[in-house]
This record gives structure tokens, sequence and C-alpha cells, in this order.
């Protein structure tokens, strides 16, 4: 009786909750995109086929190693593979073939079911940054994130239109214990926002933290049931795969939650400076962590991804927003779609310290290429800053306001009736003007896109009103956006159990800061 009542409150049941609900604002958030444009392929299918087969030769001949993990082992034995200590060696077609049972798409539930969104085919979900340990606005500057910063970024998500994810870690807050501060921002994500959400990956047992979590958020049934998680599983490239993320893989895998594995490469430090070599070992690594996802369970949910950049050979910096980081990207969607996977990379990334001009030119690049790539889930979409060392409020917001282009660069160029508007040109003539056409009366408020965020007013007014930069107009749009915040409903009776859970858990354990 319990869990059929948790299973009712997890679905928005409860008549205090409904209550609630209709007394609360509404805060329009976009459906995830559908694009209406082709993918962008720079690999023709003679070097797909030379990529893929050198894939197979590097997990053949020199093979991935799973370090501290003897039950991984003994599942990629049993599979057929060569066991030398901690290196597995996967004969040629062994891990495609495995990777067969993974879907080609699914759907993340979020609590509020208007805001599911679904994973893979010609769909991209945007979802916000992810890991910063420092955050930046323009008051306080650079310094490491708090708990409240976290509970802000998660609130700016919420209210941001044209984001369908409320992500993961979109800042590390410094101020609570590692060992405990899984459990406050997975509660921030529940309690702050309705949006889908990320779990925990830096410890196995922090992702059964997150999946208890669920089960009183949603009901045991229905999280055993549906993916209502989707999280980050980064490879150490290359070609190693560690206990404490693949044991989260594990947790997720066992409990029908989705996982994005994601080589995490700089080209020349942890891959070959060429694109094909690069491409090679990105493929090698992702079809052993996906093979060995279905392992743990066949069907498991699961993302193709590739977290790539390049480097300052100079300064051994990395860079964003560069050709060969782009080149990258669009190979690797090619082959994920040969695999049938849906495909993660991509983002708002920069190497820049401030919200400035280098910032915004390598994150235009970098959105743009990846939703030309056939991205499905976009991570760190926006709010990176200083290669990935900071979430800036400011740049969250206007990165946010920008992916409104990415939706409407999707949605491809209509032709109906309506679109061709030769009723307007009729109207209008030679030498007329059409700003007061009936074409235009009826179109006005959809035909373009309109930012939050950018000034496109004359000279004199801009100058009047204080000749505001870019920072400073987004500063004032988080502002806003957070004075206006209201939270979304959440039944009372949930509310209880996962404030009830939370310090639990806390007080089950000292704190660790390490």
């Amino acid at each position: 009786m319990a869990e059929a009542a948790a299973r009712r409150r997890g679905r928005g049941g409860g008549g205090a909750a409904r209550r609630a609900e209709r007394s609360a604002v509404s805060f329009e958030t976009a459906k995830y995109i559908e694009r209406n444009i082709p993918n962008f392929e720079v690999l023709n299918d003679e070097a797909l086929e030379i990529i893929e087969t050198n894939a197979e030769t590097v997990l053949e001949q020199i093979g991935v190693n799973f370090v501290n993990n003897p039950a991984a082992l003994k599942r990629w034995r049993d599979a057929g593979a060569e066991i030398e200590g901690e290196r597995v060696r996967i004969p040629r077609g062994l891990a495609r073939k495995i990777c067969q049972t993974a879907p080609s798409e699914y759907t993340q539930h979020a609590r509020n079911s208007e805001r599911n969104v679904v994973v893979g085919g010609k769909n991209l979900v945007l979802a916000p940054v992810y890991g910063p340990p420092f955050v930046r606005d323009a008051t306080g500057g650079r310094r490491y994130a708090t708990m409240e910063d976290f509970r802000k970024f998660v609130k700016l998500a919420y209210m941001s239109k044209w984001l369908h994810h409320s992500g993961g870690t979109v800042c590390e807050p410094t101020d609570v214990a590692v060992n405990k501060r899984h459990l406050d921002m997975l509660h921030a994500h529940m309690t702050l926002s309705d949006k889908p959400f990320m779990g925990s990956v830096t410890e196995p047992s922090r992702a059964r933290d997150s999946v208890e979590m669920c089960e009183i958020l949603f009901g045991k049934e229905f999280v055993a049931e549906n993916t209502v998680m989707t999280s980050l599983i980064n490879i150490n490239s290359p070609l190693t795969f560690d206990d404490v993320m693949m044991g989260a893989l594990e947790v997720y895998a066992e409990a029908n939650q989705a996982c994005i594995i994601s080589p995490f490469i700089v080209g020349g430090a942890m891959a070959p400076v060429s694109v094909a070599g690069t491409l090679t070992q990105v493929l090698a690594e992702v079809m052993a962590g996906i093979a060995y996802s279905q392992l743990v369970r066949p069907g498991a949910r699961v993302i193709f991804g590739a977290f790539v950049t390049s480097i300052d050979m100079n300064s051994g910096a990395p860079t964003f927003g560069t050709p060969e980081a782009s080149h990258v990207t669009y190979g690797a969607g090619q082959l994920a779609r040969r695999l049938g996977l849906p495909f993660r990379s991509a983002g708002g990334f920069c190497g820049s310290k401030l919200p400035d001009a280098q910032a915004g030119y390598e994150s235009a690049n970098s959105l743009n290429m990846g939703l030309l790539s056939g991205v499905n889930f976009m991570l760190h979409a926006c709010g990176w800053l200083e290669g990935g060392l900071v979430s800036s409020f400011e740049k969250f917001v206007m990165d946010a306001d920008q992916l409104g282009a990415l939706h409407h660069l999707a949605h491809g160029v209509s032709v109906d009736e309506n679109t061709q508007a030769l009723d307007a040109i009729h109207e209008v003539g030679p030498g007329g003007h059409y700003l007061g056409c009936a074409h235009t009366q009826s179109n006005f408020k959809s035909a373009f896109w309109k930012t939050d965020v950018l000034d496109y007013k004359a000279f004199e007014t801009w100058y009047d009103e204080g000749a505001r930069d870019t920072q400073a107009l987004a500063q004032m749009r988080v502002e806003k956006m957070l004075s206006d915040y209201q939270q979304p409903a959440l039944d009372p009776g949930v509310a209880q159990a996962l404030n009830e859970y939370v310090e639990r858990k806390k007080a089950a354990e000292p704190d660790a800061f390490m």
C-alpha cells in the first residue's frame, strides 16, 4: 500500500499537489528539438570503414584496461574476450555485436510529464554546464562554488525556455562535504525544478543513493520500468575504464537508468593529434563501454558520447571551437548513427576567462557544430567558461538565449501556402513595404526568433540607457529570472520523504572533504 501511494505521489497525484499546481505560475519550456534539417557529414563511406576497421584492431590487438574490477573482467571473459591481468582484448566484431541490444532511442521521464524528453532519432535535448568547481558573476568575480550557487543555477535552468533538462553537477558546491554533496544536489534538482535531471557518478554508492531518491520521487515500480535519469560516465582516455565510473555504470544499468558513455579526449594529450586517429580511439572506447553496459544488462539505455577538444601545443591548455574539434564531432556523429545509437557531444565551449568576444565566437562555433553533427543530447549547452573550470551566471543566460536560435535553425524552411507569401507580394507590389500588410500582421509574432538578452536598439537609446555591454545585459537577465522564479509544485508527502532521506543519509557518516 505504501509503495502504491508513493507511485501515485510520484506521478503528481494528491489533492494538495494539484491545488498547488493550479495556483502556481507556469513558465514555458520549449519541447526538445526535432530536426527538420540534414546532418552535416565530413567522412565518406571509405573513411568510415577504415576508422571502424582500425577501431576493431585496437580492441583486438591492444585492448582496454578495466581497473580494479574483477566482476567486469569475469563478464568479459564469459563473453569471449581475452583477459591478461586487467587488460581486456576483444575479438574483432564482438563489441559491435554486443552493442546491438542497446536501444536507438529512449524516453527520459520528468516529474512533470509534459517535460519528458526523447533521446535519439532526429531529436536534440539541451542540458546546462556540468562539473566546474568555480563560479563567476559580474559582481563577485571568480570564486569557489557553493550550494547556494548550485540552487541558483537550477532555478535559472528551470526558468530558461530553451533548456529541456536540468542537468547534473551544474557547479561543484565545495562548501558541502564530498561524500554528501550529491544528496543536496539531487534534492535541488528534484524540488526546485520539474525538468529531467542527471544522477551522481562519483562513487557507486552515490549512484545507488540517486536511484533510491528517484524511487521516492517517482515510485519504486515506475523507476524499475522507466528511465528517469541520464548520467555521465567518462572513460579515462586512453583506453582505461576505472572502477568508480564503471561501478556507477553498473548501478544505473541494473536499475534501468541511462548512461552517456563518453571518452574525455584532449587531442594531442589523451588521443592522437590527427582527426582520423582520434576518431579511431573514440570509437574503440565507446564500443567497449557500451558493450560492457549490455553485458551488465542487455537493453540498458546508453548514449554514444564524444567530448573532444584539441590542445595548444605552446601552452598545453585545451582549446575550443576549433576546426579539428568540429571535424571529430561531425565524424563521431556519423559513427554513432552507423551503430544505431543516440549521440552526445558539443556544448557552449570556450577557453575564455570572461563572457567576452572570445567566449562568444568559440561557443557559437561549438553550438552550431553540435546542431549540424546530429547530437541528440547536448551537455554543457550553456554556462561553460574557462575550459570548463567555471560556471558563469551571465554566460548561462547568454548561451541559453542563443539556444533559441538553434531551435529556429532546426525547424528548417517551410514552403506551405502561408510561408510562400504570394498574397503579401501581390498586396505590396513594386516600391511598397511589408510592415502593414495582412501577411505581416498575421505572422509577426512567430515569424522571427526574439532574443531576451541582446540589444538591437538605436545607438541613442542604448547610450541613454547606460551603454550596457552584453555582460551587463545578461546580469540584468539573471536578476530578473531569479526574482520571477516560483518553485514548481511537489506533493508534500514526497517532499517530506526526500527531506528525511537526505537527513538520514547525511547523519549516517562523518563529513569527508577528500
